[in-house]
């Protein structure tokens, strides 16, 4: 039965079949070879699609780490102050009288002090004056007050030595120092004690020299003689 069926010709199979050019012209064939082309374009399309995913996933990072540098560095930044620029022109006209009234007032104030200070000092200096001119005078009226205490003063001397003594009185020159008064070791100096069986506390008995003082300072303490208590 082998024996009966016939040999395989590879040159007829070949011929049998049809050549490149009759299937383009076939529109069957044609539709096959259209379907293939489109399917390994599809295939490459999708390939390059992912591709650039891939690509634009590995550069969102750097971009990321960018944009958070950009937002640090604008952080550091400061935004410079528009001051005066942002008022209106009125607004600048205010705040500019403002600040002329408080240098104003600060200088006013500066002036004030320096005008105090300054009268202060004028009256140090001017008591130290009076006080440099008293001292001076000082042997001089104690002249003038022994002379008056014995009664040797003639009319004309009298009347020069009660100039004097108005004309310390003007610059608040006070004397002090009465036969009688109490003693005050403070405007007192005393030169002798001198007991007294009918004194009950230390009095002044005799002035010596005369005190002087301005205000509440003590030029020079009153020299006397203190009349004290006898003891028992």
């Amino acid at each position: 039965m082998a024996s009966d069926m016939p040999a395989f010709d590879k040159d007829d199979y070949l011929n049998g079949m049809p050549d490149a050019e009759s299937l383009k012209s076939d529109p069957a064939s044609a539709g096959n070879v259209d379907r293939n082309e489109d399917d390994e374009a599809t295939v490459t399309d999708s390939q390059q699609a992912k591709e650039q995913e891939s690509a634009t996933a590995s550069e969102k990072p750097s971009n990321g780490s960018q944009e958070s540098a950009n937002t640090d560095s604008g952080k550091g930044e400061q935004i410079p102050d528009q001051g005066d620029e942002s008022l209106t022109p009125l607004g600048k006209a205010k705040k500019e009288a403002a600040d002329y009234l408080d240098a104003l007032q600060r200088e006013r104030a500066q002036f004030v002090n320096y005008r105090n200070r300054t009268a202060k000092e004028q009256e140090t200096f001017r008591q130290h004056g009076i006080i440099d001119v008293l001292t001076a005078l000082l042997p001089a009226l104690d002249d003038i007050d022994r002379i008056r205490e014995h009664g040797g003063l003639d009319d004309s001397f009298a009347a020069v030595a009660a100039k004097i003594d108005k004309t310390f009185e003007k610059f608040g020159v006070e004397k002090f120092g009465e036969k009688g008064e109490d003693f005050d070791p403070t405007k007192h100096e005393a030169i002798l004690h001198k007991p007294d069986s009918q004194a009950e506390k230390e009095t002044v008995d005799t002035v010596v020299e005369a005190g002087y003082k301005i205000g509440d300072r003590v030029i020079r303490a009153a020299r006397v003689v203190v009349a004290a208590p006898e003891e028992q």
